[in-house]
């Protein structure tokens, strides 16, 4: 019998190695290279692992003019913002790997999707972490009542699979991926043979018997999906769960969803009961702005269909270290050099004597450019302690000459801004240029440069 072979595994990009090595030469990461012993199969050669819980014999080339478009069921999860993220709820027969930071809510959100499909539906909620006397302390608390729910402390593939062979559940939720093992693979649990294996049998039986899965997985210290990269890429969806655990507020965001958007966020709150849906999240992020403070400006990010009106906060101080400090929280660090750069070369702020803290207040992170324009103007507001009005919203993405440039769903964006009571927007030029964008109740404010901004910002009043 052949002894086992050693080899070193990327965790970021699965790739192998004879020998450790401190960087990945695939993908340039650190330290990512773990240890994994390969199985000596005693299968035969020509043995193969079926696709999707079928034999080889059963896939056959298919006529295209005689292919059927699947009838994808839905299932509503008895939230409405997680069914917005997912694209209308569980499709039948999908795979949804769930990530967040550990304290974040996972288990709370999951015991709250349980009791809702386990009105009507038989769920099988298998948990490697807790035991079943916390999963029952939760689901007290929570309110839980589903009368088809069934709980399975377990961490075994093969017992896990019994179990749902015989229980038959309609959904099935594994928290978490990463403390499940096999005891055909001679690895540790939560090892990348043993993550991608036991997770490539439950896509298989999702697939095979029409299971919607629900998959917890860890986070690494990058915020990343721990284990192998090619499990995002098995799965259906990747739903993140963000927030700051010292912050009431939650965010379910896709960053991949073969059923629906990727870009839709659902937005929850934190309390006593449980996980609370937040219809309208801008009143929530702009509930305690502060009045007449320079430092400070409204802004609106589309998040899929929904746009949402924030507030950034910029705080510009004198240094005292020999280089100036610039941190960011919730916009990309380098967006945030660009747009000083732009400031200190086309209106001649002296940014570069000063060190700049910039945050978009309750965690969310903003990522598309018509911020800049905003992100711009408290910065500014911040330096030259002149104010920006409490009733004015600034909409524009910022390009390195100083113009501002178009951006998409303005008209929608300044609907939300009306509604808020919001009634000054300050919006590209060339987006009006055309045809003239009419709000009831808004004055729009047209912009060619970013040096029009400034006649809107108000001196402060003692």
């Amino acid at each position: 019998m052949k002894s086992p072979k050693t080899i070193y595994v990327c965790t970021e990009c699965g790739a192998q190695s004879p020998k450790w090595l401190g960087k990945c030469p695939h993908c340039g990461k650190w330290n990512t290279m773990i240890e994994e012993v390969l199985q000596i199969e005693s299968e035969k050669p020509s043995a193969r692992r079926p696709s999707m819980g079928s034999s080889l014999s059963d896939n056959k080339a298919t006529a295209y003019q005689k292919l059927t478009t699947p009838a994808y069921m839905r299932s509503e999860s008895g939230l409405g913002e997680l069914d917005r993220v997912l694209g209308g709820g569980l499709v039948l027969g999908s795979v949804v790997l769930l990530s967040g930071e550990p304290g974040i809510g996972k288990s709370t959100l999951l015991m709250q999707i349980s009791d809702a499909l386990g009105q009507d539906r038989k769920v099988l909620y298998v948990s490697g972490e807790e035991s079943g006397g916390q999963l029952k302390l939760r689901a007290e608390r929570l309110g839980v009542t589903g009368e088809h729910l069934y709980v399975l402390t377990e961490t075994n593939l093969e017992k896990i699979l019994s179990e749902a062979d015989e229980i038959k559940p309609d959904v099935m939720i594994l928290d978490s991926i990463q403390t499940i093992y096999s005891d055909k693979i001679n690895s540790a649990p939560g090892s990348i043979t043993q993550v991608r294996e036991c997770a490539l049998t439950f896509i298989n039986k999702a697939k095979a018997e029409g299971i919607s899965m629900l998959l917890v997985g860890h986070v690494n210290k990058e915020g990343g999906i721990a284990g192998p990269k090619v499990l995002e890429h098995m799965v259906d969806a990747v739903l993140y769960f963000e927030g700051e655990r010292q912050q009431a507020y939650r965010i379910i965001r896709a960053v991949k969803n073969r059923y629906g958007s990727t870009n839709e966020i659902g937005v929850f709150e934190m309390t006593d009961r449980g996980l609370d849906e937040v219809a309208n999240p801008s009143e929530m992020l702009l509930s305690g702005r502060p009045k007449n403070v320079s430092g400070n400006c409204a802004l609106c990010s589309m998040e899929g269909t929904r746009p949402l009106i924030a507030e950034v906060q910029a705080l510009v101080t004198p240094t005292v270290f020999p280089s100036p400090r610039r941190t960011s929280n919730g916009v990309d660090y380098n967006r945030v050099y660009l747009i000083l750069a732009v400031l200190e070369k086309r209106l001649g702020l002296k940014f570069y004597q000063n060190d700049v803290y910039l945050n978009v207040v309750g965690g969310l992170s903003i990522g598309e450019p018509a911020a800049d324009l905003a992100i711009a103007a408290a910065m500014i507001s911040s330096l030259t302690d002149r104010i920006v009005p409490d009733d004015l919203l600034v909409i524009g993405e910022l390009g390195l000459a100083g113009e501002i440039r178009a951006v998409s769903n303005l008209e929608q964006r300044v609907r939300e801004a009306a509604r808020l009571g919001f009634t000054r927007a300050i919006v590209p030029y060339r987006n009006t240029e055309k045809r003239p964008l009419k709000v009831e109740g808004m004055r729009i404010i047209p912009v060619r440069g970013v040096y029009e901004v400034l006649k809107e910002l108000k001196e402060p009043t003692i």
